[in-house]
């Protein structure tokens, strides 16, 4: 009898240890299907003038308030009687931001140049894991741009145009690809597409040089954190534009932004300094005249603003 309990009492505790070991092992396959994905790349939609590849969460809407004041320094125009850029206003866009879904966002704006009204589409199908099985977050952003400027101002200075309201259209595709190397710093990389429907033949540039309805470029941009609720910021794009390069009667300069952003809670503060008189890209990637070492830099900030709506 003794020997019996001895081998019932072994049989239990090797099927113990067996089930243990089983337990382990489905657990240890669990945790590699739930992979945690990277939150916050970004804080917001946006850097500064570039996009993230943050969406507005579902049901819930972000109004963002962007302004841009006039440039600086005296090369450029500004100076003490215009208090250095704050009387002359670049640009200003209101804009209502809408989550269809956590990774699909939709929206509209209005700027202040050309009168532009835009609406916007993006949609982050790939998000970055802790563990490296995805390095990167992907998304896909969608600009349409109508100006319902005068048809005067629309055409003003150039040769024998005849009207279409085509012409008042212009688009942006990009590409936003980021990651996030800790828990300080994100790097992101924006190629970019723009197609204008109607550009502009000007009468005093060398030789009636005919400008590009389509531009690529490509953009970066990075945030470090500094503390739990401040953050510096920047972007940069380079359009790959013969036009743009060699064209001495119109210089036209990358648009450059550097900043700092700070969380206030239910508010994101972006306060910076750009060459880039636009906001939205249909406006800075082929139109930025003003250069950073003519003090031709601007003040500008973004105040972002969520509301949820369910």
């Amino acid at each position: 009898m003794k020997k019996q309990l001895i081998f019932l009492f072994s049989c239990f505790t090797l099927f113990s240890h067996a089930q243990q070991d089983l337990l382990s092992l489905v657990n240890a396959a669990d945790t590699s299907k739930t992979r945690q994905k990277t939150f916050a790349t970004f804080k917001t939609t946006k850097v500064i003038s570039a996009q993230s590849t943050e969406t507005v969460k579902k049901y819930c809407m972000d109004f963002r308030v962007t302004h841009r004041f006039g440039s600086i320094g005296s090369e450029s125009g500004g100076g003490f009687h215009d208090l250095y850029g704050w009387d002359n206003i670049s640009d200003t866009r209101i804009s209502f931001d809408f989550g269809i879904t956590d990774k699909i966002t939709i929206g509209v704006g209005r700027s202040k140049i050309d009168e532009n009204i835009d609406g916007m589409f993006k949609w982050r199908f790939l998000e970055q894991t802790t563990d490296d099985h995805m390095p990167v977050s992907v998304a896909w952003y969608e600009d349409a741009v109508i100006t319902p400027m005068l048809q005067s101002s629309l055409y003003a200075g150039t040769i024998d145009s005849v009207y279409k309201f085509a012409d008042r259209m212009s688009y942006v595709s990009q590409l936003i690809i980021a990651r996030k190397f800790n828990r300080s710093f994100s790097f992101e990389l924006l190629p970019t597409w723009q197609h204008r429907n109607f550009v502009k033949a000007l009468v005093n540039t060398d030789n009636n040089a005919q400008d590009q309805n389509d531009v690529l470029a490509l953009g970066a941009g990075f945030r470090i954190k500094v503390s739990k609720r401040l953050a510096i910021i920047a972007d940069y794009f380079h359009a790959f534009s013969a036009y743009r390069t060699n064209n001495p009667a119109t210089p036209y300069y990358d648009p450059l932004a550097v900043g700092i952003e700070i969380e206030t809670g239910g508010h994101v503060f972006h306060l910076n300094f750009t060459n880039a008189s636009g906001i939205i890209e249909n406006s800075f990637l082929s139109n930025t005249t003003d250069s950073w070492l003519k003090g031709g830099f601007k003040f500008g900030f973004n105040i972002s603003r969520v509301f949820v709506l369910d």
